[in-house]
């Protein structure tokens, strides 16, 4: 009987080629970074309604409510509704929305806070645009050569909710 003999040979382990992904990483890194500059988020600041328990003295005893509707904007006390802003061409009016808030900043100048009440099927855009106009309104003034924004405070302070 012959011997066999079992050559062991030593395996070695293949060298690890990582030049097409430092290719592919000296690509990717500044498209990223490029596009990176172009997105932008932003973010809404918003406070739950608060329950009917017992009140605070320093508070305004008025409350603000705006409700969006499919077929309109109403503005609300809390207890009936004081107006009611119908979509013109299938559009919120923002700009009738603002006009009315500014007369309310006038009376109540302390008031920091409103609720906004949303029926469920409102598009995302219309409900931002909505809060915007609630926060800050837009005056426009034409002075001598551009027209001029000035942004007024209105209510800063958003609670949201579902509108009943």
């Amino acid at each position: 009987m012959g011997r066999r003999h079992h050559y062991r040979r030593k395996k070695e382990t293949p060298e690890l080629d990582v030049t097409t992904f430092l290719n592919l990483m000296v690509v990717l890194i500044p498209f990223l970074l490029v596009t990176a500059v172009f997105s932008r988020i932003t973010i809404q600041e918003l406070n739950m309604p608060e329950s009917a328990g017992g009140g605070e003295v320093d508070k305004p005893l008025v409350t603000i409510e705006v409700i969006v509707r499919e077929k309109a904007i109403e503005i609300g006390d809390g207890k009936s509704i004081t107006l009611s802003i119908p979509k013109v061409d299938g559009a919120y009016d923002i700009e009738k929305l603002s006009e009315f808030l500014m007369k309310l900043k006038a009376q109540y100048e302390d008031k920091e806070d409103a609720v906004v009440l949303v029926e469920p099927d409102i598009a995302y855009e219309d409900m931002i645009l909505v809060m915007d106009a609630v926060k800050v309104a837009e005056i426009r003034e034409e002075g001598e050569k551009e027209e001029e924004v000035q942004k007024l405070v209105l209510f800063p302070e958003i609670s949201i909710g579902d509108a009943p």
